[in-house]
This record gives C-alpha cells, sequence and structure tokens, in this order.
C-alpha cells in the first residue's frame, strides 16, 4: 500500500509540474513574528516612569521603601492608564533582589524581568477576573494565598483584573482573608467600574487602599509617543502626534497601539495625512463645505451630502464627532481664540466662513449638536443618517442674530442708549436704571423670519414721551431709591427695604405697602411723605402723589425678590419705551429680543 501511495504521489508530480507534499516542506522564518506590540514593548519599569499617576506612584514608592505596604489595594481609573502596570511595578519592588533605597526596582534582575513581562512567577499571580468570577474561583485563590512566598523576605501578590467582574458570592468568599490576610500577603484589584464594586462589595472597600487614576492628558501622551518614537528612529510631525493623543482619550495604551498601527501602515513615514487615514477621520474639507451650506442657505444639498459621506465609507458617527470639534474650533476663533489641532489651511478657511456667523450664532448651533451627544441618540438610532440630516437642518434653519443697532439703522432710528442693570437690594421690586455712560452689554435680536419688508411708518412720540425722557416707573424708580437712598433720611432706609411700590388706576399716584406698625406710622409722617415725593420725582420726573396702605393683620409685605427673567423683561420694556420704533419692528418682523 505504500508503494502504491509513492507511486501515485511521483506520478502527480510528473504530470502538474508542481511540488506536491506536506506543508512541512515548506521553509518557514521565525524572525517575520517576533514584533513586540509598542504598548508593551515600552512599559514602564519603575514608578517614575509611568505618566501622569504621579499620587499613586511616588504613594507606593515611599510605601515600598519605608515598609509600610498595605494588604490591599484598589486601582479604579479609564483603561490604558496604568493599573496594571503599577501594580506589576510594586510586584517587582517587593520582590526585586536589587532594590534601591528609594524603593524603586531595579527592573533589570530575573524577577523582575519575568514580572514585567507577564511570564509566569510563583509570588506573582495574575487573575482574569471577567473569566474567574465565581465563589470556586475566590476559594481557590483564598486557598493559593495561604501558601509562603517562595523566596526569603519577598511577598505573594494576586493582581486581580477586571474586578468588577466579581461576583457578590465571590467577594464574600474573599471577605475573610482580606479582614485578616497571611503575611506577607498583598491583594491588587483593578477595575474600570468602581460604582460597580461598590454595589457588590462595599465591606470589602473598607478593607482596601483605594487609588483613583487619571485619565493622561494630551501633552503628556504626545510626549510619550515621541520618546518612543525616538528610540525607534523615527520621526513624525507634531500634528500628527496631537491627532493621535487626542484620539487615544486619555490612555496610553489606546495611543501605543494606534501608533503601532501607523507605522505598519506608513513603514514609519508618519504624516498627518497617514494618521487620519488609519483613525478614519473625516477630512476638514468636508466642514468646510458644510459650514459654505449653511453660510449660504443651501439646505436641500445637505441630503446629497450625507449621502456622498456614505458612499465615501466615512462612519457618521465619527463624522457627528468631528461637527461637534469643528463647531467649537469656530467659535472659538470667533472669540478670538486659535484652536491648537487646525492646519493652516482649515483655519484660513474657518476664518473666511466666520463671516457668516456671530458668536451668538455658533452658541446655538454647537448647543444644538451637542445635544445630540449628551443622548447618545446617534449612536443608538437605528438609522443614523436620518438623524444626522435632521440635525443638520436644524442647524441650518438656526435663528440667526442681528445687532440692535443694525435693525435700527435699517429702520431709520437712532441707536436706543445702553442700559446698565444694577443689584437687586434686599427689598423691593428691581427694574433698569438708564444710564447715559458705556455699557458692556449688547443688546441682540434673533429674527424668526428672514424676508425683508419695507420699514414701517412710525407714530409720533407722545407730549408725555417728548416732555420726560428718560422717565422711571413708580416700580424702577422705588428700586433705585432702596439701592441707593441718598435723598431720603438714613432712618427711613430700613422701612423702605420692607415696603413693596406699585403704580395706582389713577395718574399720577404711586401706591406704598408696608405691613402695620411703627414702619408705617413713620412713612405717613409729612415730613417723611413729602421727602419720599421730592425723591421719586427726581427720578420720575413729575412728583407723584404718596398713597399709603397697610399690608393687613400686621403679616409682613410681600417681598418680591425679582428673578434675572423678571430683570430681563423689565429691561426689555424700559428699552422699548426709550426707543418706540423698536416695538413696531418687533411686532412687524416678530422678532426676539435677546440680551
Amino acid at each position: 500500500m505504500f508503494l502504491l501511495l509513492v507511486r501515485r504521489l511521483d506520478r502527480l508530480r510528473a504530470t502538474s509540474g508542481r511540488r506536491v507534499g506536506p506543508p512541512y516542506h515548506r521553509t518557514w522564518n521565525p524572525n517575520t513574528l517576533s514584533h513586540t506590540a509598542l504598548a508593551r514593548k515600552y512599559r514602564p519599569r519603575r514608578f517614575a516612569d509611568v505618566a501622569t499617576q504621579k499620587h499613586v506612584s511616588e504613594t507606593l514608592r515611599r510605601a515600598t521603601s519605608d515598609g509600610r505596604v498595605g494588604h490591599a489595594y484598589l486601582f479604579s481609573g479609564p483603561r490604558g492608564v496604568g493599573k496594571t502596570t503599577l501594580a506589576r511595578i510594586l510586584a517587582m519592588a517587593l520582590n526585586c533582589s536589587a532594590r534601591e533605597e528609594s524603593g524603586e526596582p531595579c527592573g533589570e534582575c530575573e524577577t523582575c524581568s519575568r514580572i514585567w513581562s507577564g511570564q509566569t512567577a510563583l509570588d506573582v499571580i495574575e487573575i482574569d477576573a471577567a473569566s474567574n468570577r465565581g465563589v470556586d474561583d475566590a476559594r481557590q485563590l483564598r486557598e493559593r494565598a495561604m501558601y509562603a512566598p517562595s523566596q526569603k523576605d519577598g511577598f505573594k501578590v494576586f493582581i486581580v483584573d477586571e474586578a468588577h467582574m466579581l461576583t457578590r458570592e465571590a467577594w464574600n468568599a474573599l471577605l475573610k482573608i482580606l479582614e485578616e490576610p497571611p503575611p506577607r500577603v498583598i491583594f491588587v484589584f483593578a477595575t474600570t467600574e468602581p460604582q460597580k464594586v461598590q454595589q457588590t462589595a462595599a465591606p470589602v472597600l473598607s478593607r482596601c487602599q483605594r487609588f483613583d487614576f487619571r485619565r493622561i492628558g494630551t501633552s503628556d501622551i504626545m510626549d510619550r509617543l515621541a520618546i518612543v518614537l525616538e528610540q525607534e528612529g523615527l520621526p513624525a510631525p507634531e500634528d500628527a502626534l496631537r491627532t493621535i493623543a487626542r484620539k487615544a482619550d486619555g490612555g496610553m495604551r489606546d495611543a501605543l497601539s494606534l501608533l503601532d498601527q501607523v507605522i505598519a501602515l506608513t513603514g514609519g513615514e508618519i504624516s498627518q495625512e497617514s494618521v487620519r487615514q488609519v483613525l478614519g477621520l473625516v477630512d476638514n474639507e468636508r466642514y468646510v463645505e458644510l459650514l459654505d451650506m449653511w453660510a449660504e442657505g443651501k439646505h436641500g444639498e445637505i441630503f446629497e451630502f450625507v449621502e456622498r459621506l456614505l458612499d465615501e465609507g466615512y462612519d457618521l458617527v465619527e463624522f457627528y464627532h468631528g461637527l461637534v470639534d469643528s463647531l467649537r474650533a469656530l467659535l472659538r476663533l470667533s472669540l478670538g481664540g486659535t484652536p491648537p489641532d487646525l492646519d493652516t489651511d482649515t483655519l484660513e478657511a474657518f476664518r473666511a466662513g466666520l463671516a457668516s456667523f456671530s458668536p451668538a450664532d455658533l452658541t446655538r448651533m454647537l448647543a444644538l449638536a451637542s445635544d445630540v451627544e449628551s443622548s447618545g441618540s446617534l449612536r443608538r438610532s437605528p438609522n443614523p443618517q436620518v438623524m444626522l440630516e435632521m440635525l443638520l437642518l436644524r442647524i441650518s434653519y438656526v435663528d440667526r442674530t442681528v445687532k440692535l443697532e443694525e435693525l435700527l439703522a435699517g429702520l431709520g432710528g437712532t441707536p436706543p442708549p445702553e442700559v446698565v442693570p444694577r443689584r437687586p437690594s434686599s427689598g423691593g421690586v428691581l427694574a433698569d436704571d438708564s444710564s447715559s455712560g458705556p455699557s458692556t452689554d449688547t443688546q441682540e435680536v434673533a429674527p424668526r423670519m428672514t424676508e425683508e419688508v419695507p420699514a414701517p411708518e412710525m407714530e409720533e412720540e407722545t407730549s408725555a414721551q417728548k416732555q420726560m425722557p428718560g422717565a422711571l416707573g413708580a416700580a424702577e424708580a422705588w428700586a433705585l431709591l432702596v439701592e441707593e437712598g441718598a435723598d431720603v433720611p438714613s432712618g427711613m432706609r430700613p422701612f423702605l427695604r420692607a415696603a413693596t411700590v406699585s403704580d395706582s388706576e389713577s395718574e399720577g399716584v404711586v401706591v406704598i405697602e408696608l405691613p402695620a406698625g411703627p414702619g408705617l406710622e413713620r412713612l405717613e409722617d409729612p415730613s417723611a411723605r413729602r421727602a419720599l415725593q421730592k425723591a421719586l420725582g427726581k427720578l420720575m420726573h413729575a412728583e407723584p402723589e404718596i398713597v399709603f396702605q397697610a399690608s393687613g393683620d400686621g403679616a409682613p409685605a410681600r417681598s418680591e425678590r425679582i428673578s434675572p427673567e423678571t430683570v430681563q423683561k423689565d429691561r426689555m420694556k424700559g428699552l422699548i419705551k426709550r426707543e418706540p420704533r423698536l416695538q413696531h419692528a418687533v411686532d412687524e418682523l416678530d422678532l426676539e429680543l435677546l440680551d
């Protein structure tokens, strides 16, 4: 039988001309699979090398140096920020045969090398709680912890990753050993969701020292990437490193993994374009194109724009995140800032597009876009294309802001004097006070209709308006009088704060209401009444007749503390009162006055 098979193989070789044989005859180069990921190759070996987490690394280093290491630790924080790395460095420092006096491990001895690389070490046991989460696994871990370390003066360290995956029963099984741990045994629990640990293992937390790991900053990630590239002998522009660091979202491991992908794609020639290609980011030209559509009012082209994004293979969720970043960059530019992560061409295009949008417009546009991100509806939607189209259309139809001075100039009027808001006092109703001085507030209006209408014919000002320009109402004058009180005796001021004022149905009559008692009697005194009439007359441009009224049953008068919304309404009423053309424009053009 064997000879028959050999003859058939010889016949096949002769007829086909191809090499026939088992796969193991082919040559194989083991060096083709010898690459080590950058995240593993450049994992820190010392406490001082861990980026950002100085509050944790310094504490552990000093505890190791002073012999004050706790028996249980809980490391919590986002992924890729150094939780497992610091747990390994702690195990290295406790078992290193050449540990420095400062508490740093040498990182080069056999024990340190085995722990750092994740290889099997007798005294350092790493457990994945996601796959070993039951009570039986916890009991087995408890039994292993009872054995002494293999090295003299060494420590047995158990590193439990994804600790939030342990069941309540597993935590209960570990509770006793954490309360009374064996000598020279240390537990390190690492988790990305500490709130789940609090729900399932609240009693355990009191037996652990908890360290919260922070997200790593963009600049720290960029510095680490630059060091890695320098050791690898590869150049990279700063904008490419910034893009990788921002995409890593605070995780050093994610940043190194992304850098590995970029190097694999480009062969070491890293550029901003190659980084955006690997990350699947949308080109900035798309956002510039969308900005032009909004500025020119091309609402119908938005549907074709989204379809082109899908045809070019872009992820709509990724496009949305870029949209929020672009609107934020535009708003920052409009306020005088300079976004650091925009190339020169995009920066100039955005600056040119700012001519069509004010900072108030961009604020409303960014608020619309941010609402989708806060709800997460785009990612969960079964039809994200429609949701994105509706979002872009809502932003396209957002109300535009027009300066009040420009509107009045177009209507043939003069800009109104600016209004300076005054601080509300402890009593009384506050309204606006007009001021001839400059103000930092800018009055703006947001039109709801875009079509032009002819300037309306304005009615002539009433004789009262001509005779008393800038006159205040009773409530406004009283609020100013309560706040300043320069024209009334000092002994009357406490009673003024307890009173409320309103206009009477009779013209020229002011009603002052306050609780019955000494205050009311004091203000009803003829000299006090005359002083109030003079003080109010200066503000109202005509001395009113004052009528005092008790609030009834000795109850305190109603103290109206004005809200910001009421202040704004009073300000707008005063503005319209001083500029009657404005009210006509608001009614005709269906405008909304903004602060």
